[in-house]
């Protein structure tokens, strides 16, 4: 009999978890899934929906902007996520080590993380615009002005530094709560060895901070293909073909042009697998280089 009331109590205290979870996860989930093989236009309501099977994942197969919106996305991602890891870690052993002023630095690098992300897309906004900060540095130089904004070899750039600068601060604190565990006397040692200080860095810091390495190669990566808003905000609401994300391609299908929602759920299914691949191979992939 107590069993049995200990067991209703649990049920009573993980109802309100259980509930929150079907109805705004698990239900969404499952209706993007069945609308995505629907021709489904907004405006026409639930009572508007055809079925279509998979026709609207073979005409994204067709469709120019989605697969230019595709391609976007992996650059963005495999050109920031390296290089703003690569940084942060960098950043960090040299902050970890006796430097004047650390712990002022580490308060300045993690604030662009805590910003609002609109007001830093609308600063960068700013500095890449043809009378901007960038072009009038560029100036001095004698280097003449470029359309950051609008060109459509230029345009990734800026999107790519925000990626980077913004998302800087965190890894470095996730980094150097990691280096607190090297233990230091296998500096010492390597120092006793005669092993100079990038030697340290290769075969002693990068090996021990894999783990870590590895936790934010995954999250930076999956939260890089869904960059939104700095997409957004650069382009003023009017992304190129150029410039424009699978996020952002989801929101125009849906809200921007025709209220496609049965294609916008295909092409948020899309992503899912997309990061689900690209979770997985990495996954398999760490065992040659985390250790452990």
């Amino acid at each position: 009999m107590r069993r049995k009331k200990d067991i209703i109590a649990a049920w009573l205290f993980l109802a309100p978890a259980i509930i929150v979870f079907l109805a705004l996860v698990a239900y969404p989930i499952l209706f993007s899934g069945y609308a995505s093989l629907t021709k489904w236009k907004f405006t026409d309501g639930v009572n508007g929906m055809k079925w279509t099977g998979f026709q609207n994942y073979q005409n994204l197969v067709k469709d120019i902007n989605f697969k230019a919106a595709v391609q976007n996305t992996f650059i963005y991602t495999l050109v920031s996520v390296p290089i703003s890891i690569l940084l942060a870690l960098i950043f960090s052993y040299l902050l970890n080590n006796k430097v004047l002023g650390a712990k002022v630095l580490r308060t300045f690098y993690f604030i662009p993380y805590v910003a609002n992300a609109v007001a830093i897309a609308a600063l960068f906004f700013s500095w890449f615009r043809a009378d901007g900060m960038i072009n009038s540095l560029l100036g001095l130089f004698g280097v003449p002005a470029a359309k950051w904004l609008t060109d459509s070899v230029l345009c990734k750039i800026p999107v790519i530094f925000m990626l980077i600068w913004t998302i800087l601060g965190y890894l470095i604190i996730i980094y150097m709560g990691a280096l607190q565990n090297v233990p230091a006397d296998l500096y010492e040692a390597a120092e006793i060895d005669g092993a100079s200080k990038l030697q340290q860095f290769g075969h002693i810091t990068v090996p021990l901070v894999s783990q870590t390495t590895f936790y934010l190669l995954v999250v930076r990566m999956i939260d890089v293909f869904k960059v939104f808003t700095s997409v957004n905000i650069l382009s003023m609401g009017s992304a190129l073909k150029a410039n424009s994300s699978i996020v952002l391609e989801v929101y125009n299908t849906a809200f921007g042009r025709t209220y496609n929602f049965g294609k916008a759920c295909a092409e948020s299914w899309v992503l899912v697998f997309i990061i689900l691949i690209f979770t997985a191979v990495q996954f398999v992939g760490e065992k040659k280089w985390v250790h452990y």
